[in-house]
């Protein structure tokens, strides 16, 4: 494939600073702007660039019909119960998003939110929603053009009728109601005109709102005045609403503090905060159980994670006792109780070297007692339970080839069936996933998924994909893209890096701030396991990752642009010196670090991918995705990153920009999700040389 030369024009300024004692350049500022003429005019002819070198691409129409017939499948979510009525997501396969929908104690199922109802152009996404404690009212969170602003409602579940919003500012609220319904804690940004410039993304508080009455006027502050501009706070009233919790983290650390108030002793609107863990480098969540013990889940003392119990009106540290205390190799994820036996139960949930499973243990005491089997090699989404107690649970599971599905536990039986399967009919393809085991340049041992047909041999056109940053995991799950390659005949891998969670916490932090290049150390040597084990070669050999992924691809493409033939560089960081000052940069400085800082400005400059473009290297073809609408990562960094390298660059594959309006980060409609995947992967297949004709099936 050879791209439309020359490159768009894009004047190089003569922007040198020194930061630190280092002098820096940056001669692509003036693409930070998406609103100046010269910024529009140069991603109209990238746009035409784009589909001059992609619309004719080999095979585009096939792929487009499959990816079609593979997301298809639709998807459910697990129900939340509020006695005999249940909420839960679900998309048949005619549907672009995802609606939601309860179900009355008579069986009969309505819609209580349907995204496209209310934006028929398919650009409005639900966000969050939260039925209140005896599930006669809900509140939920939309936005729209992918902007995730989150503007709150709250509608009466018997009639579906709104009874206020929308609520704007709210953005990553939690919601936690009162008893009866009648008014809820949540977060709440301070309006523009409040805060400095600049800083409208950040400043929450923590208030009570009365359902009907004016926000702006009425709302009662309980929290967060005078603390860091980029915490984060999170809600919870126990069953009773005896108990508030109040936890608040800057920005994504991975450690928090924490509080609770007991509300029989103290108003609602003004509680009496005691503290739970202050200053202290661990994650912390508490819930007040039924029983009246206080759950603690934690990573302190236990990286990958523990259960402990406690009385919630002395929960000190020195008070906790470990229920489930942390494995060695297991990372505990989630929990759920079933009280409603002779013999209580606690269902505990593993993440085991990015692979799920379930055990079943005594309430009282944590003893093991058994398991709870799922389906396969897969994983599992929260454990769910009803409200009120009972001897049920539900959990999502998906892998590789099986889409979105809810299976239910008896813990009276010991057995575990089917509750929900995704909508949709497909047909899925036979594919093999395969767990390898690789050493990374420090010798460190890390895991990758590869996905691949049974009978494939040789090196084959690959796809190695990654993330590594803020402790996610990568694992096993229903993914159009992967099966539409696989079946095509390539190789998927997905390398579980450190920065991920897949591991616990040490893991993570092997993966951020100074040790961040153990990251893409692990990235270098998963592509060399994949060629030496002969699935690959680098001619064949493509990488892809977003976000945080975005900036790992970024950075492997600049120091061993020879190890990869072809990249997806999707909503990436690229341009780590300024990082902060854009989108919700300066939430993220725990994970990566500050310029402002002389130590950490070295950690940065010294992989910033955008600083480590080279005039006359042989680069990889790029394909870099942005989304007008992203409030979380700016498209500013991929103009910038793609201005450079098209200047710089000595080889003759492409290096092309799709920018996408009307959409943002995350969630988007199946018709645009579809239209992406079919951009990037036939980018992908016609550099490493993958036929996407229907004979390869």
């Amino acid at each position: 494939m050879q791209p439309m030369t020359p490159y768009p024009s894009a004047k190089r300024q003569d922007i040198v600073e020194n930061i630190q004692g280092q002098r820096v350049a940056d001669p692509y500022r003036w693409l930070e702007d998406a609103a100046t003429d010269d910024t529009g005019a140069w991603l109209a002819a990238q746009d035409d660039l784009f589909h001059k070198v992609t619309d004719a691409l080999p095979g585009r129409d096939a792929l487009r019909r499959r990816l079609g017939d593979l997301l298809g499948a639709g998807s459910v979510g697990a129900p939340v119960w509020r006695g005999e009525r249940r909420f839960f997501t679900r998309r048949a396969a005619d549907q672009e998003h995802p609606a939601l929908y309860t179900v009355d104690p008579d069986g009969a199922e309505r819609v209580l939110v349907d995204p496209m109802a209310l934006d028929p152009e398919g650009t409005t996404t639900l966000d969050a929603w939260q039925p209140d404690k005896e599930g006669r009212r809900l509140a939920y969170m939309i936005s729209s053009g992918g902007d995730e602003e989150s503007l709150l409602h709250v509608v009466d579940v018997a009639t579906g009728e709104r009874v206020e919003g929308p609520i704007d500012r709210a953005r990553y609220s939690s919601i936690a109601w009162l008893p009866g319904g009648e008014a809820y804690y949540y977060t709440r940004r301070l309006a523009a005109r409040d805060v400095p410039v600049g800083e409208e993304q950040y400043h929450r508080r923590v208030y009570l709102h009365r359902v009907g009455t004016e926000p702006d006027t009425d709302d009662v502050l309980i929290f967060g005045a005078g603390m860091d501009k980029t915490n984060y706070y999170g809600v919870g009233v126990s069953r009773d609403g005896r108990w508030l919790t109040i936890s608040a983290s800057q920005g994504t650390a991975p450690r928090n503090d924490l509080w609770i108030a007991d509300l029989s002793t103290s108003p609602s609107q003004k509680p009496a905060f005691r503290a739970v863990q202050e200053g202290v480098d661990a994650g912390t969540g508490l819930h007040v159980g039924r029983d009246g013990r206080a759950y603690i889940f934690t990573d302190r003392d236990a990286p990958r994670s523990r259960l402990c119990v406690t009385d919630p009106a002395d929960p000190s540290y020195d008070t906790w006792r470990s229920l489930i205390p942390e494995d060695p190799e297991a990372v505990l994820t989630t929990y759920a109780i079933l009280d409603d036996l002779d013999r209580p139960v606690l269902l505990a949930g593993w993440q085991r070297h990015a692979i799920s499973e379930i055990t079943v243990h005594d309430l009282e005491t944590g003893e093991e007692l058994g398991t709870v089997p799922t389906p396969g090699l897969g994983s599992i989404g929260g454990i769910t339970e009803r409200l009120e107690g009972g001897h049920e649970a539900w959990f999502g599971y998906t892998d590789n080839v099986t889409p979105s599905s809810v299976l239910r536990y008896d813990a009276r039986t010991g057995e575990t069936t089917l509750w929900a399967s995704a909508p949709g009919s497909v047909e899925v393809p036979e594919i093999e996933t395969r767990q390898v085991v690789y050493p990374s340049r420090d010798g460190t041992e890390v895991r990758m998924l590869v996905v691949s047909r049974p009978d494939a041999s040789g090196p084959r056109p690959t796809i190695l994909y990654g993330y590594g940053g803020f402790n996610i995991s990568l694992t096993p799950s229903y993914s159009a893209s992967i099966l539409a390659w696989v079946e095509a005949g390539g190789v998927y891998a997905i390398a579980n890096l450190r920065g991920g969670s897949e591991e616990g916490e040490e893991w993570h932090r092997a993966g951020m701030r100074d040790r961040k290049q153990n990251v893409f150390d692990d990235f270098h040597a998963a592509a060399e396991k994949l060629i030496a084990d002969g699935l690959t070669t680098p001619a064949q050999l493509a990488i892809s990752g977003g976000s945080n992924g975005g900036l790992l691809v970024g950075v492997a493409l600049t120091q061993r642009p020879d190890l990869y033939r072809a990249v997806v560089c999707s909503a990436p960081l690229l341009d780590m010196v300024r990082y902060e000052r854009f989108g919700l940069g300066e939430t993220w400085n725990d994970e990566y670090g500050t310029a402002d800082d002389p130590e950490e400005f070295g950690w940065l400059i010294g992989y910033s991918p955008y600083h480590h473009v080279h005039a006359g290297t042989a680069y990889p073809a790029v394909l870099f995705t942005t989304f007008g609408s992203d409030t979380r990562v700016d498209p500013l960094h991929a103009r910038k990153m793609c201005a450079a390298l098209q200047h710089a660059t000595a080889s003759d594959v492409p290096i092309l920009l799709r920018n996408e309006s009307n959409v943002g980060h995350a969630a988007r409609s199946v018709t645009r999700s579809a239209d992406l995947l079919t951009d990037t992967l036939s980018f992908l297949a016609t550099q490493t040389g993958l036929p996407l004709h229907p004979a390869s099936r």
